[in-house]
């Protein structure tokens, strides 16, 4: 399938903003499931300063603000051929072991709440199986709800707020699955909806890493595994690894945000 995306991110400030870095995953690469036929990020109200591979082999471009800067926009644009593969990744690469995706971080450490999920479900014989058991299990535990949307929660508060968006859902599957000795991580990306094409933002989901099949997607939030519809950009060992956009800025300005996307097949 091929998707066609479109991703503008509009910062605008209160006061004129004297120095600010932003850190941007925000280019998919050709992978053994995807084929990137283009993509294009521009960025007006800053420069790119340097394009690198971070430690996860995620593609990062760092911009500067212009100073006394109001307003920046961020905006992505490209097509991108996606094969179905029931969410199979495929071996793992990158410049970190397998073995670092068993460490714990603030938002995904497994504490009281996470070990008791793990100890409330019920696992399957196979490890594949008992991973789509406890996805189900997490959307059971934190049904879907918007009322909560901030990506700065633990798998742990969000299990105490008893709701939660994408991201909430990946920070505690990927608990769960570390507390159970299985490497996991987060995976930020775009998801193409059935019945849209505008969206509010991009989506995240979670992998986990399975003997002989390698790394396997989970979209808890949703049930399945990615397909032909998803589109991986960056993975992290949870959401401050792998997201779109973050920086520093100097200033006590108030800052608004704005995302315009769109998600579409060709």
């Amino acid at each position: 399938m091929r998707l066609k995306i479109s991703h503008t991110t509009s910062y605008s400030y209160d006061q004129p903003v004297a120095y600010a870095l932003q850190q941007l995953r925000l280019r998919p690469k050709s992978r053994a499931e995807q084929t990137v036929l283009s993509w294009d990020v521009a960025v007006e109200g800053g420069q790119r300063q340097v394009s690198f591979e971070d430690e996860h082999a995620n593609t990062v471009d760092l911009i500067s603000f212009e100073p006394g800067v109001r307003e920046i926009r961020v905006h992505c644009e490209g097509e991108v051929e996606v094969a179905d593969t029931s969410g199979v990744v495929g071996k793992h690469t990158g410049f970190v072991p397998l073995w670092l995706f068993q460490r714990s971080t603030p938002l995904t450490r497994a504490g009281p709440q996470v070990r008791a999920l793990v100890a409330a479900f019920e696992r399957e014989e196979g490890l594949l199986e008992t991973l789509h058991a406890l996805s189900s299990h997490v959307i059971d535990a934190v049904p879907y709800s918007t009322d909560q949307t901030s990506p700065d929660l633990s798998a742990e508060q969000v299990l105490g707020e008893g709701h939660g968006v994408c991201q909430d859902h990946a920070h505690v599957f990927i608990a769960a699955a570390r507390a159970m000795g299985v490497p996991a991580r987060y995976v930020s990306g775009y998801l193409m909806m059935n019945d849209r094409v505008d969206q509010d933002a991009s989506h995240a989901w979670a992998e986990a890493h399975v003997k002989g099949l390698g790394w396997v997607g989970f979209d808890i939030s949703n049930g399945i595994s990615p397909d032909a519809r998803y589109v991986r950009v960056a993975t992290g060992l949870d959401y401050l690894g792998a997201a779109p956009v973050s920086g520093m800025r100097f200033g006590e300005g108030v800052e608004n945000m704005l995302v315009k996307l769109q998600v579409e097949q060709q």
